[in-house]
């Protein structure tokens, strides 16, 4: 088994979190409950963008279980391929928009 940072097995002790502090990791958990029922949005296109925010967090827990998730729900690996491109798409125009303040900051230190 590869070394890493992140414990495949630590992703089941997500509950735990609250151990240290009840009330709080209740909110959590009520609030995270109530986001992801079904709404406006269907539980497969919440558990889509789940995914994509996932990769753009770069969080190996959450696209784990929003894989596991995305799947049980029904979504198709095209579904969830293309949902990791919105991420990567947003990420990258998010980073690359920023060059407006170093090309801002190239015209105040060149003019």
């Amino acid at each position: 088994m590869e070394k890493t940072y992140y414990n495949p097995a630590d992703l089941s002790k997500f509950g735990n979190i609250s151990e240290l502090q009840p009330e709080m990791g209740r909110k959590f958990f009520d609030y995270y409950g109530e986001v992801f029922k079904e709404g406006a949005l269907t539980a497969r296109e919440k558990a889509l963008i789940a995914l994509a925010v996932s990769h753009a967090v770069q969080c190996p827990y959450c696209i784990d279980a929003y894989s596991t998730d995305c799947l049980e729900k029904g979504a198709d690996e095209n579904q969830m391929m293309e949902a990791v491109h919105v991420a990567a798409a947003i990420k990258g125009g998010a980073a690359l928009v920023h060059g407006v303040q170093m090309m801002n900051k190239i015209k105040e230190l060149t003019m």
